[in-house]
Parts: structure tokens; sequence; C-alpha cells
């Protein structure tokens, strides 16, 4: 127990003091023990017993302290409030029952929102990332602040900055998409909101997975990825290179999977000498959950949980999440061997005491639980999420203007395993979600060897949310008559529902058919972590579905619910109108409502190609001149090779044109900017979104680059008739590349330029001259283009 007497004269105590030399201070102080026990975290639930805080078993978990505590939220069955009420009795005992009182790092999920009871659900990230809009992703990243910081907690494990081209993926779902320029760009939107002005009023964001995780053989979680060096730093490294210049993201997560046989969390040269070295990275560089045993059990790259703590440690990894493991008594027997260092211990301990101090934990360790209730979930932060679910909803087809429906129509039959479920509009790291996954675990063999609480139950009602269902009934007029039929399953074989489908559809004047998956980890969900696919086509008998409601001969709109790009061919090609809502959160079903009857004109953008079929995975538009294609015939023997939707597709109620390209100077220097204009005129009946794409290819250099590169975005907002100047900003900076050498260059020559409604449609093109000579431009880089609209 601390003694409060003898820790009033103790240097690193006094807020005046440097940071730095209170880091000192305390480590000086700091036992072997206490040292490594800032090393690793607590699940929350190991510290309950029926639900409360138990001092015995923190006694023995926590009798030298603790680096962090996992998921009080994200890993229970409680209200923010008691949530609250247990994160300050977490820090209260760790104060005032540990040598040194260190208080402790609350960590928490936060993909679609912070993961945890009475929170707001936000659409998945993929439907994020379809707005375009990185101004309301900095605003979803501060109410995501706003309400864990009301909670304790303190690092948000968010967000994912992989780029991912492999629709087989299970957690596309939760990326930006397949553009490095689009993932950049969101990503740092979100870690700004996420993180603040600094950490004392912000939530530590964490960049995941690091790196290269969403490219892996088989499109398989946690399989190898092969990606070549030039490739690696221009695509997959990007987004974190940017994480880390433009946001200071405070935290980075190292990825469970390996490159060119080396697992990430046992990478030096990705850890320290990219991140830290070469980068300037000054934050926390925290594992995976359970992966450093991986590097033992799974890898097989160490022989012991010792060696496992050795390799991570020494590569740069410098927090074992979510429990205390291989960084536990055998990272000590390590240190007291000699395999170790206590030095590097120090260096890391070092490392994560300044992080505590910069978020004022020792100042302000408690949250005042009287504030809670008004920053969850309010008015004004389901608003936010609405608006989000409008934005992100992707019109794919609209044959003969079928849509939008009026309000009054006589008859609807509304059909489909996603149509009345609320919890599969959700995506793979909401709430109940991971309940889900904790609960199978308990039930069949767990993978993973780690404590599972006991008393833990599945909520449905984790916060306020309605079906498609119910949104399209409060949207329609009191005489149009509803009719509903399930249909089948999201999986499995049965069409016992095709009947009474059938026959509602013949009874009604449209038949909107919502279909896709369901997102989560458990073995019964279609899309999310673990939940990778070799079929791309709608899974079960969803499809058949859809088929049988065609044959029918009612007009059909089918609505995907769903968290990563679909093969609907057949779909594609027969029914009039398809709309893509992928995921939309606790909003969704008003949001849906809203495009389909015309209150929202739909004006989200695909961020991944949609393939025609499983066998063109890959599919995307930034390929190289030599591919995109199969030479010298063009297509593949069965179907074409380009992609059913391409990125940046979508459509709206009203049509857009493209005017007046400017693009000046003509000639410009490596440290010159170039200025490309716009005009975007809004030539139909609807005020409508429509996002103005740039895009630009190097004609000809000593390495080869891609068709198309994004460089440059915005979304605007037109009435009927509107026009708007949009004037794009180009750094030359911004074209560099990594040349034979491997340096990051400018080189001169002609360069193209692209302005589109999508990589597919460009509208206006133009050129400019890059003069003088070859320049490394490693130390210039700028990520983004400045866009304003005149």
């Amino acid at each position: 127990m601390s003694n409060n007497n003898e820790k009033k004269n103790m240097l690193y105590l006094d807020a005046t003091q440097p940071v730095e030399k209170r880091v000192q201070d305390l480590l000086s102080r700091m036992t072997l023990d206490e040292k490594i026990a800032q090393l690793s975290s607590v699940w929350v639930y190991e510290l309950l017993d029926n639900m409360s805080f138990s001092p015995d078993k923190a006694k023995v978990l926590m009798k030298d302290g603790i680096g962090q505590i996992t998921r009080i939220g994200g890993a229970s069955n409680l209200d923010p409030v008691e949530s609250a009420k247990l994160a300050n009795e977490i820090q209260k005992y760790l104060l005032e029952n540990t040598r040194l009182g260190i208080p402790a790092i609350v960590h928490e999920e936060s993909c679609s929102g912070y993961m945890a009871k009475g929170a707001t659900c936000f659409p998945q990230t993929i439907g994020v990332a379809s707005t375009w809009d990185p101004e309301i992703v900095e605003e979803m990243g501060a109410v995501i602040r706003t309400q864990m910081k009301a909670v304790g907690a303190h690092q948000a494990l968010a967000p994912l900055m992989d780029v991912t081209r492999d629709a087989r993926w299970g957690r596309v779902e939760e990326t930006f998409g397949e553009d490095p320029y689009l993932v950049s760009r969101m990503g740092v939107s979100y870690i700004k909101g996420l993180q603040g002005k600094n950490l004392q009023e912000g939530i530590m964001a964490t960049a995941k997975h690091f790196v290269g995780y969403g490219n892996s053989e088989g499109g398989m979680n946690w399989a190898p990825a092969h990606i070549p060096e030039r490739e690696l730093r221009e695509v997959f490294l990007s987004p974190f290179e940017a994480a880390v210049k433009e946001a200071k993201v405070a935290s980075i997560m190292a990825a469970y999977h390996e490159l060119d046989g080396i697992p990430c969390h046992g990478s030096n040269k990705l850890l320290t000498e990219i991140l830290r070295n070469e980068w300037g990275f000054d934050g926390l560089v925290v594992s995976d959950y359970f992966a450093i045993n991986m590097l033992y059990e799974y890898h097989h790259v160490a022989k012991n949980k010792g060696k496992a703590a050795q390799i991570a440690l020494e590569a740069g990894v410098d927090i074992e999440l979510p429990s205390k493991d291989c960084y536990g008594q055998p990272l000590k027997e390590a240190v007291e061997k000699g395999l170790i260092k206590e030095s590097l211990i120090d260096i890391v301990v070092g490392r994560i005491l300044k992080v505590k101090f910069l978020l004022g934990l020792f100042e302000n360790p408690y949250v005042d639980t009287e504030k809670i209730a008004k920053v969850f979930d309010n008015p004004e932060q389901r608003k936010l999420a609405y608006k989000i679910a409008q934005e992100s909803i992707v019109l794919l087809k609209n044959e003969n203007n079928l849509l939008p429906l009026k309000k009054d129509i006589k008859s609807i039959a509304v059909i489909g395993p996603n149509a009345d479920s609320v919890r599969n509009i959700i995506g793979d790291y909401a709430y109940p979600c991971h309940i889900e996954s904790l609960l199978e675990m308990k039930e069949s063999s767990n993978v993973f060897n780690t404590p599972i609480p006991e008393k833990v139950e599945l909520v449905d009602n984790f916060v306020p949310i309605k079906s498609i269902l119910e949104g399209i009934k409060e949207k329609i007029s009191s005489e149009t008559k509803v009719y509903y039929a399930k249909g089948c399953d999201v999986i499995g074989d049965k069409k016992d529902g095709f009947a009474e489908a059938v026959e509602i559809a013949k009874k009604a004047d449209v038949a909107i058919v919502v279909v896709g998956d369901k997102a989560g980890l458990t073995d019964s969900c279609t899309s999310g972590e673990s939940r990778d696919r070799a079929d791309l086509n709608l899974p079960g008998v969803q499809e058949e579905l859809v088929e049988a409601i065609y044959e029918t001969g009612t007009p059909v709109v089918v609505v995907l619910v769903n968290g990563r790009p679909l093969s609907i061919n057949w779909i594609s090609q027969h029914i009039p109108a398809i709309i893509e809502a992928w995921l939309p959160g606790e909003e969704g079903a008003a949001a849906v409502a809203d495009v389909l009857f015309g209150d929202y004109n739909p004006g989200g953008k695909l961020p991944i190609s949609f393939p025609r079929s499983v066998g063109q995975v890959p599919v995307y538009y930034y390929h190289k001149p030599s591919g995109g294609r199969s030479h010298w015939k063009g297509d593949y023997v069965e179907l074409s090779t380009k992609p059913l939707y391409p990125f940046g597709y979508g459509l709206s109620y009203t049509e857009f044109e493209f005017s007046n390209l400017e693009v000046s100077p003509y000639e410009v220097g490596v440290d010159d900017k170039i200025k490309i204009s716009v005009d975007i005129q809004n030539i139909g009946n609807y005020k409508g979104d429509e996002v103005v794409q740039l895009y630009i290819q190097q004609i000809v250099s000593n390495v080869t680059r891609p068709v198309k590169e994004l460089k440059g975005f915005k979304r605007v907002t037109l009435q009927p008739g509107e026009k708007k100047k949009v004037i794009f900003e180009l750094a030359i900076t911004q074209l560099g590349f990594y040349n034979e050498e491997m340096r990051y260059v400018v080189e001169p020559g002609i360069v193209k330029v692209m302005v589109g409604s999508s990589s597919d449609d460009i509208r206006v093109s133009g050129e400019f001259k890059i003069t003088g000579e070859i320049l490394d431009v490693s130390g210039k880089k700028e990520f983004f283009t400045n866009v304003v609209i005149d």
C-alpha cells in the first residue's frame, strides 16, 4: 500500500515539473516488477466478482501496478455510468494500494463509434469512407472522444489505415477502402477528431494494422502478405506515414501477419527503423491482441514465451494487449537471465510513463459520473450518425428512374433477411458483436487461451435502433399497404420462406428486397474479423430469393446491407434499382428510407471496386499500364476484366456537368504548386451532392506508375441549376515516388490531369509539365491537396 506522506515530496507528482523530469524521477524509483507491470494490460472482467470490482483480484493482478485496462465498456454489460464508476474504482485502487500510485490507461474499441452499451453507433467504416467527406469524419471522431473521455477511457484502438483490395478478406468493412490517398485523408481526419488539440483534452488514436494486413494470401485473416518494397512504401505504408506526420497519431498497432518471413510484431525494420528512426514517431506501439504469444505458438519464430517477448520488445512493441502473458513472468525471467537488458525495459517504460503524464492521468485520474448521461447518444450525436448514414449510401443503379418512390404508393412488399433486422445493420466492431464473440469463446474451444467473463449477456437494444422495415413504414403515407416476408436467412440453404415472399411481391406495386451480410466474429456471421470468404456472391440463397421476386414481374429495388463488395452480376443485369447501404448503424433505417422515397438524394461514392467475380480479385483502379487487362485479348474467357462498379462510382437522382478545366501554370518546378480548377453544375431537377475527383498520371517515368492516382476530391452540394468552381492546389512534391534506387523523387515530364465523377468516368482532362532535374523530395513530403469551392 502506498504511503501518501512519503509521496508528497516525490518530484514525479509535481505537475509544474517538465514531463521528462517526472518520467526520470518515477522510473528511478521503480523495481523491475513495477516496470514490467507497465508493459501489459488486464481484462476488465478479470477484476470483477459478480460484476463488481474485486480488491482481492486486483491485489493479485495489479499488486505492482498495471499499464492498461482492457475494455471496461466493451467487454462488459455495464452502462456508461456504471463503466465510469468502475473506472474510478480501478484508478482509486492503483493510486491508493500500489507503492507508486501509477494510474492505468483504459483502452477501448471505436471502429464505428465507442464500442460500448449506450454509445452512438455510427455506420461501419466502409460506409463512412463512402461519404468522401473528411470533415464529417472529424466530427464523428470528436463525438467518440467526448463519450470515451466521459467514462474514463484514454485510448481508442482505431482507425484502421489498412489499404485493402481483396473483397474476400473479412475486415474490408472496417477499412476506408482500396486507395492510399482516400485512406490517408479519411484516417487522418478521424485521428484529429479523436485526439483533439492535445492528449489531455483528447483520446489517443491507434493507427492499425501496421502494415499490409489487408493484402493477405487468399484474403485470409492472419495470412502472409506478399508486397514488394516499393509498393509497400507507396501504397500500404503511406497512410500510416500520413497518420504520423500529419495527424501526430499517438499510437500504432502492429499487425498479426508476416512480410517476407518476418512477423510484423517482430520486425525491427518496420517498428524501429521506419516508424521511429525514419518517420520520427514518438508514441506507443501496442500489440494486437495475443500477437506476441503468436510469435511462439503461431509463427514459430520463438521457442518459448520469453523468446517471443524478447523478439517483440527488441523490434519495438511497447505494450502487450489484451492481458499479461509474454510480457509478464516470461519477460522477467529473460531479463534476469541477461537475455534482455533492463536498460531496454527502461526506455519502453519511459515512453509509457511519458504518455500517462501527457494524458494528465496523475492530476485527473477520475471522471465525473454526474455529467455522463448528457453526452451519450444525445439528439445532436444521433443527428450526426443520421447525416453520415445518409451521405454513405451509394446509388448503384436506377434504370428508368424507378427511384425515388412515391410516398403514397398503393402497396409495397418489403422482403429479405436484413429488412426487419436491427442486428444486421451494424458492423463487426459494434458492441453486440463482441459480446457475441465472448459468449462463443465461452461455449467452445478458446483458441486464444484467455479468461472469459463469467457473467456477460447479449444485449439486443444497446442503443435505440430501428429496422429498415420500420424506417419504410414511418416514411410512407397512412394509406400505403406494407407487406413483409423474411424470405430466407442470411446464410443457409433453406427456401421455406420463398413462397410467402413471392406471394406478397405479386400483390405489391414494388418489392424492396433487403439482402446482404451479418457482420461479426462468430460462425453465424458472413463479414467481419476472421469471416473471410472464398465466394463473393450474396451469402446463402439470397440471390435465388431476389431472382424469385424478379420473376413475379413486380418492379424490384434491391437494398444491399453488407460489409464487403459483392459480385452481384445477375442482380446488376436484371434488377432496375440497387442501393448500397453498407452497415449504416443506428440511424441507418431512416437514411435508407430517405433515399428510397426522395427525402435525400444519394451522393455516396464507392471507396472500393466491386468485382464481377471472385476470380477477378484483386481488381482496383490504381493498376499499372500493364495491368487491368489480359494481354493481348483484353478480357478473361468468361467475362470482362473491368470491375462491375469502379472505385469512386455512385449515381444521383440529378445530373452534373463538368466544364472549364483550367490548369496553371503549364510549366512548374519541384517546389511549385499547380492550380487545377473545374466548374461543376447541377443540370437536373433535384438538389444533390457530387464528389469531384482529381486523378493524375505521370506519362513517362523511370519506374512504372499507375494509370491513375487519386490526388484530391471534394464533395459539393448543388441546387438545381447551381454552378460552383472547385479549385485544387496540388504541391508537386505530392507526385513523388520511389525510383530504382528506392529514393523518393520527383521526375521531370508531362503529367496528365483528369477530373471526373469516378475513376472510370473522367469528364475533363488536361496536362502540365514538370521541369528541372530529378530531385529527392523525401524531406519535403506533402500528403494532401488543398481544395476550395469558389
